[in-house]
């Protein structure tokens, strides 16, 4: 029986291992992919504290699940099948196993954002990527489109500047609603074409990607972009569908919690990008993570 259980190793979930270990609860972060989330495939962060001059995701990720690791969190990778969370003891189910808590905390983040086109879904992992760091490289000297207008998308066309020829920058709005300054940098970059007030219809190619169908929203006139890669950047739903039904959720599915990031269960805690808010950066992921374990060591007080 563990005192908690951590579902999720993104920021949220390795800081709650920390807080968890150092509070000495009995705890096991379970994670189906590999501990960091999101953040190991960004390429520089650079408003995260103590880091003046910027660090890859890949080492901050790196660097939480060491220090979790060094103060005695366990972490096992295994993707979690089932949750039942409305009794005094939670239990979680595995492929092959099952686990026990008093208390659990969800941290389960985000995944990308799906246009919800045929050719995406056929293309993906050829030509069609959510990840511009971990796949640009392989469009050296290529034509590339970025399909989005925010922090992300703006991020992930100035980093393809270094591998591909042109980037076409598709936003449906009239601008795009990245940081200014983010905006200011894409704007000066001759390779960086903007296509605004515009939407994707169609990803094609055979086996590989060799073009998009953009169209204008105001005119409807329509276009084809010949281009060896899309990256798309819309944004991230919350990975909730195993807990649906169970804690209460918004109407995008991101989990409700107080400011204690206690849920609408008690005993069930969330943290991270599941949480319904308005800010999601690496450093709020963290502090939800020690709220969490701080209201759940207050729970399992009120137990005793």
């Amino acid at each position: 029986m563990y005192d908690v259980i951590i579902a999720g190793a993104g920021p949220a979930g390795l800081t709650a291992g920390i807080y968890a270990a150092r509070a000495g609860l009995h705890a096991l972060i379970l994670e189906n992919l590999y501990p960091g989330g999101q953040i190991s495939g960004a390429g520089t962060v650079e408003n995260y504290p103590g880091f003046p001059e910027g660090v890859s995701g890949a080492e901050l990720a790196a660097r939480f699940k060491e220090q979790a690791e060094k103060l005695g969190a366990s972490i096992e990778t295994a993707e979690i099948t089932e949750f039942a969370l409305a009794g005094d003891i939670k239990v979680i189910k595995t492929a092959d196993k099952e686990f026990n808590a008093k208390t659990v905390v969800l941290a389960m983040g985000s995944g990308f954002r799906k246009l919800g086109l045929s050719g995406e879904k056929r293309l993906t992992g050829s030509g069609v990527s959510y990840c511009a760091t971990c796949d640009g490289a392989f469009f050296k000297n290529r034509d590339v489109a970025v399909i989005g207008g925010g922090d992300t998308a703006l991020h992930d066309a100035l980093y393809l500047k270094a591998f591909a020829k042109r980037i076409y920058l598709v936003h449906r709005r009239n601008e795009f609603r990245a940081q200014k300054a983010l905006q200011d940098l894409v704007l000066k970059e001759p390779e960086i074409e903007p296509v605004l007030d515009s939407v994707t219809d169609e990803i094609s190619g055979e086996n590989f990607v060799e073009s998009i169908t953009v169209r204008n929203v105001k005119t409807g006139q329509t276009r084809e972009i010949k281009v060896s890669g899309v990256f798309i950047a819309i944004g991230s739903a919350p990975n909730t569908e195993k807990v649906a039904g169970q804690v209460e959720t918004d109407a995008a599915g991101y989990i409700i919690t107080d400011a204690d990031r206690r849920t609408s269960l008690p005993g069930v805690f969330a943290a991270g990008d599941i949480v319904s808010k308005s800010l999601r950066q690496v450093i709020t992921a963290a502090a939800d993570g020690a709220y969490a374990i701080n209201s759940a060591k207050e729970y399992l007080l009120q137990k005793k």
